[in-house]
């Protein structure tokens, strides 16, 4: 639970900045780039990469950053 809430505050606290990022998209596929965190909800957040990049979705909850699906760097 306390992961959880930790996960909460990080994305909370660079919403609105640029930050490198790294997704995991599964079978070793790992994508690397800049984005923006656009919107916070209670169970969910929304990025905006900054560059065209394939990516499969654009909204992650925040258990994606307590698997590792995605990192802020």
């Amino acid at each position: 639970m306390a992961g959880l809430i930790e996960a909460k505050q990080k994305v909370n606290s660079i919403k609105g900045q640029e930050v490198d990022c790294v997704i995991n998209k599964g079978r070793n596929k790992l994508v690397k780039t800049k984005v923006v965190v656009e919107q916070v909800y209670p169970s969910m957040f929304v990025i905006k990469p900054l560059i065209q990049v394939d990516l499969d979705r654009l909204s992650y909850s925040y258990n994606d950053i307590l698997c590792g699906d995605i990192k802020f760097l």
